[in-house]
Order: C-alpha cells, then structure tokens, then sequence
C-alpha cells in the first residue's frame, strides 16, 4: 500500500467543518436561503449533505489511523475505540447542557436541569458510528464491513416498513419514535419539529454507520491505488453508480435526511466521492493549491473547531445586552442587517463566523497547536 499523503483529503474534511459553522448560525432562521435550509422531509438540499459529509470524513480520517493502532495489538485497539468513542459522546452530553444555566421568563438565571438534557445530537451519532464502524472494520476487514453495511441498510428499511406505522416514512409512522421515547424519553429528545421528535434517534444511527464505513473504505482504496487517473475515474464511476441507485431506491425508499433513510446513504456518499473526486484533481493532479490553506485549517482541528464554534454561539444566546435581546440577536439586527438587509445580512453573519473560526484555526495551526480526540 503507498504511504501517499493526500491534502485532498484534508481539504474536504476542512470544507465540511466549515460548512457545519456555515448552516448552523444565520443571523436569524427566518431569513436563511432554501440551499442552506433543511428539506422538511422528504428530499434533499446542500444543508442535508454536510453532516453525512462529515461521517465520511471521519471514516477517511479512520483508514490512515486504524491501521496504525492494530499494530500494537488487539486490546490496544479496543481501548482506544472505546475511550475515544466515550470521549466523544461525553464532549456531545456537555455541549447539549452548555452553558449550563438558561433565563427564566422574570429575567433570572437558573441551573438547566438535567431532566431535560438532550441525550442525542451531532457528537453522540459521530460517537456511536465512529464505534461501531471501527468494531466492524476490526473485526470484519475491509470486504466484511462492506458486507456488513449492506445489511445494515435492507435491515433498516426491514424494520421501517415491518415496526412502522401507516407510512412508515412519514413522522408519525417511523418505527424510530417510540423506540426513541422508550429509551430515551420524552424530555430527553429533540423538538425542532414541534413534538419529541430526534434525527438522530436510536434506530437511524444504523444506517448513519455506514456512511462512516463507506468513507473508510474510499479512504483505503485511494491509499492502495495511488495518485492516478485510473484511480479517480473509478471514484467517480463509484460515485455515480451510487447516486443512480440511490435515485431509484427513492422511488420506493424516499431520500430522506431526518430519519437517515438508505437510500440517503447512497446519495450522500455518492455525491461525497464525486466532490472528492473533483477536489483531488484540482489538489493532486493539477497542483492548484493556492486556495486551499483556508479549509485545511478547519481539518487539522475539525471537532475542536466545531465544538469552539458552538460554545460561542450558545454563549451568545446567554448574554443579553437588552433584556428581551440576546448577543446573537444583536450582532444581527445592528451589525449585520444594516449592512446586507433581512437575507443577506443573515448570510454575512453566518460567513463571518466561518471566517472567525478560520481565523481561530489559522492560528492554531501556527502555534502548530492541534487538539486530538
């Protein structure tokens, strides 16, 4: 196998952090445009494809590391499965309680209780597929993790259509919700859509554990084969085998973000692999490299970074130069829509934060301080 390093690789990890901090803060959600919105169900918008991005980035990340730690043994590697996949899901429980106390309606601070806590999120599903891909790859190899993820995709459609109720893709018929709330509680997931409702439920982590191993997988086959045309055409016929597929599962299996669907996972890696595949041509066979420091700063550090990112805007929200005003309401209404009005100056907010957090990570990788978990 070559020992080639590929800053292709780097680039697209940095460019999926990047575009997380860029979805996530708009100055207001009532001004955000329709490709850096979620679909409302069904479908597929270029918000819906950052985060399994990112799971493939982890699985990417996943080929060069493993193969480093299965060479100090069996129990070796188990430890630092574990502790790394409990580490991650201990960061995710902390960032869903930050800060930690909330405003009461009289204007007074109080201590969010843990009763309430959200126990799912981004860091619990990296955490949970970052586990059970890397158990699956260490135990399986390469052609039975692939193997593997095949059947954890005609499971989880098994168990939709078997355990679902009405349609078994709508919101009230998914067969994830009352698995959820029996598990998790009620007061313990999410309610973006009005009712305890978590896309990142138990049951649609299965299907998301693929997307890890699928990274993994793409990420060893460009290892073995090389910087070579032969090994990027094959990448892009991979990838638009994938979407096709995927196009014809959603005739009977909707592409579908919230509830993680498979034929989501195919569209997403297969998209994944063609903008890899346009990104390392442009990095590892073209040389234009010039643009590229901007995005690799975000992948030197992508979970610190992302987690930075959040800390701040969930501080935002606590302080409140007015009292019926929080800071990231502020910052919007008297700096960022004057200039740019209602959308546009949502959007500026939301690419200011990315500069910001690029700032934060230019630095860092000049005090070559990098933060591993």
């Amino acid at each position: 196998m070559t020992s080639q390093r590929f800053l292709s690789l780097d680039v697209f990890r940095g460019l999926t952090v990047a575009a997380m901090i860029l979805v996530n803060n708009p100055g207001s959600w009532d001004y955000v445009y329709p490709p850096l919105a979620h679909a409302k169900w069904h479908g597929c918008t270029p918000t819906d494809l950052v985060f399994p991005f990112f799971l493939f980035a982890v699985g990417n990340a996943m080929s060069f590391a493993l193969k480093k730690y299965e060479a100090a043994g069996n129990a070796a590697v188990l430890k630092k499965i574990l502790t790394r996949t409990l580490l991650i899901f201990g960061i995710g429980l902390l960032l869903n309680w930050f800060p930690f106390v909330k405003w009461t309606e009289t204007g007074s601070l109080t201590i969010k209780p843990l009763s309430q806590l959200r126990i799912m999120g981004v860091f619990p599903r990296i955490a949970l597929c970052y586990g059970a891909a890397a158990l699956l790859i260490h135990y399986l190899k390469d052609k039975g993790a692939f193997v593997a993820a095949g059947v954890l995709l005609f499971v989880y459609w098994f168990l939709l259509v078997v355990f679902g109720q009405g349609d078994p893709y709508s919101l009230e018929g998914y067969a994830g919700l009352p698995l959820d709330k029996l598990i998790l509680g009620e007061q313990h997931m999410y309610r973006g859509e009005g009712v305890p409702f978590d896309p990142e439920g138990l049951l649609s982590t299965l299907p998301a554990i693929c997307n890890v191993i699928f990274g993994y997988l793409a990420g060893r086959f460009i290892q073995e084969q090389g910087k070579t045309y032969e090994m990027l055409a094959r990448l892009m016929i991979i990838g638009s085998i994938l979407i096709f597929a995927a196009l014809c599962w959603d005739m009977v299996f909707p592409i579908n973000k919230k509830i993680w669907t498979s034929s989501y996972v195919l569209y997403t890696v297969g998209i994944a692999l063609l903008l890899l595949s346009v990104v390392m041509y442009l990095i590892e066979f073209r040389g234009q490299t010039k643009w590229t420091p901007f995005f690799t700063v975000f992948g030197k550090n992508p979970l610190f970074i992302y987690v930075l990112a959040a800390v701040v805007v969930k501080l935002y929200a606590l302080i409140r130069p007015a009292a019926d005003q929080n800071l990231y309401s502020w910052i919007y209404e008297n700096i960022f829509r004057p200039i740019g009005g209602n959308m546009n100056g949502s959007f500026l907010f939301a690419l200011f934060h990315v500069c910001l957090f690029a700032a934060v990570g230019w630095w860092m990788d000049k005090k070559k301080i990098y933060v591993r978990v």
